[in-house]
Order: C-alpha cells, then sequence, then structure tokens
C-alpha cells in the first residue's frame, strides 16, 4: 500500500519528497476546518484545527493534529478535555479568528458550556465533546487521540472545509 515515509523509490532509490510538493498535491484533498476549545486554568482557550479525524466506531475516538508552533496549544495541552466545534459554512470569521495568535479570542461570543465544561461557540454546526487519551508528537504536529463522550449536531445547515488553499461552504 506504499511506504510510510515521504519519499519516493525510482529504481530503488529513495529521493525526498519536498515539503512544497507534498503541499501541492495535498492541497486537492479537503480537510475538516474545526474549531478546539477547552477550559484551561479556568478560562476558556481554542485554536483552529485542520487536521481532524474519525479514528474508531469502537471504542469512540478521534484524533487531532496540532502544529508544534501553535502558541494556544500549550496551555490546552494540560487539559483532561477538550471540545470539537465543526464551523458552519458562514463562520470563516471564526475560522480565523482562533487561527490567530494572542489576544482573547472568545471576546464578545455568546458562550454556552458543553457536557465537559468547555466552550461550545455559537452558530457551530455540530460539537464533540471529547476526553484527552495520549498525546504524542509526529513530526511536526501533536496528535491529540481523544475518547468521544458527548456530541450533537445543531440547526447549522452547512460546514466548512479547506481545499485548494481556500475555506469552502458544503451541504
Amino acid at each position: 500500500m506504499g511506504t510510510t515515509s515521504p519519499t519516493r523509490r525510482h529504481a530503488d532509490v529513495e529521493m525526498p519528497v519536498s515539503a512544497a510538493t507534498l503541499r501541492s498535491v495535498l492541497r486537492e484533498v479537503p480537510t475538516s476546518v474545526t474549531v478546539v476549545t477547552a477550559t484551561a486554568g479556568g478560562r476558556p482557550a481554542g485554536l483552529t484545527v485542520g487536521s481532524f479525524v474519525s479514528v474508531s466506531l469502537d471504542p469512540p475516538l478521534i484524533g487531532i493534529f496540532v502544529d508544534e508552533k501553535s502558541s494556544s496549544w500549550p496551555e490546552m495541552r494540560n487539559s483532561d478535555t477538550f471540545t470539537v466545534n465543526v464551523l458552519a459554512g458562514d463562520q470563516q470569521e471564526l475560522c480565523a479568528r482562533f487561527a490567530t495568535s494572542g489576544g482573547d479570542k472568545f471576546a464578545g461570543l455568546p458562550l454556552r458550556k458543553s457536557p465537559l465544561g468547555n466552550p461550545l461557540l455559537p452558530g457551530i454546526a455540530a460539537w464533540i465533546d471529547c476526553r484527552v487519551e495520549e498525546i504524542r508528537k509526529l513530526g511536526d504536529h501533536h496528535f491529540a487521540l481523544a475518547r468521544v463522550c458527548d456530541l450533537a449536531t445543531t440547526a447549522a445547515t452547512t460546514s466548512i472545509v479547506f481545499h485548494r488553499g481556500a475555506l469552502h461552504a458544503v451541504p
């Protein structure tokens, strides 16, 4: 099924794949856009995550990949729980807000709490409450494996994906 390292084989010689080539090809794969929130030190924390994946139905597990350069992740990584907020099709502003470093990302937002006590953003398409099972460093990202504890969809009719370098609403 292929090699696990980012190399190409030609005549039994491995040729490294450049980050630019990898990015160029993978931009053809639509990815979900979520904002992951937690309560860290009694305060809400959050960041935009474009690498969210369903891992297992039994047991119910999901995973998120967070860039090692994230300034929000260090405070969130010590929380035992987090909530995945699946953004609705009209929430490009929220995506941008939580993708930036610093500042109060929650300023002016009417928040509710998830059953696990994490911030739920207004107008989202769905939410997934999770308990952290494991965190490990993989390449230039941290992978957080989490057990799904509760989840629901909302009245939003579309969600967002990132494809070919831009955000798109999908039904």
